[in-house]
């Protein structure tokens, strides 16, 4: 006598197929790791070639932090802000992180000021860099090392 599997008993074996072959995959995949190489590599990527001076950034990061999850970011560039010279960009690295590039806020003359803060999650204790992109083509930045004593952008765990 032929058996025929119900509905249910082939969704069920399915899921339960589609959950093993998930598992699996998550298992094998490595956590994304940022590391001082491949922030550089990331700012390389925005930057090119070009100098990138220090100054004209101010980056807000409170020192010491007892929870990576929810970290205060506050970044500026100083600039008049007009036609012929203002901030066009301003980019957020971490290295640490599972990827380096956090954040880029777009600023036209029209913004008034070049100022964005934000809240970031922050792997571990570690550097974060902000680099400002002017009109003018030349690159400005800034750095902060950030202490933390709980770390976020757990992967893997």
């Amino acid at each position: 006598m032929e058996r025929h599997t119900s509905r249910r008993e082939f969704l069920l074996a399915a899921g339960g197929v589609a959950a093993g072959v998930g598992l699996g995959a998550v298992i094998a995949v490595e956590p994304a790791r940022a590391t001082p190489i491949a922030t550089q590599e990331a700012i390389r990527k925005v930057v090119g070639s070009a100098r990138i001076n220090p100054g004209k950034v101010k980056l807000e990061l409170p020192p010491l932090i007892e929870n990576g999850n929810t970290v205060p970011l506050a970044v500026s560039a100083e600039s008049p802000m007009t036609e012929a010279d203002h901030v066009k960009a301003i980019h957020v690295f971490t290295e640490k992180n599972p990827q380096p590039d956090v954040v880029s806020f777009r600023f036209g003359p029209r913004a008034g000021r070049a100022r964005a803060a934000t809240r970031v999650r922050l792997a571990d204790t570690q550097t974060v860099v902000a680099i400002a992109e002017l009109s003018d083509g030349s690159f400005w930045s800034a750095s902060a090392d950030v202490v933390v004593t709980l770390a976020a952008c757990l992967e893997g765990v």
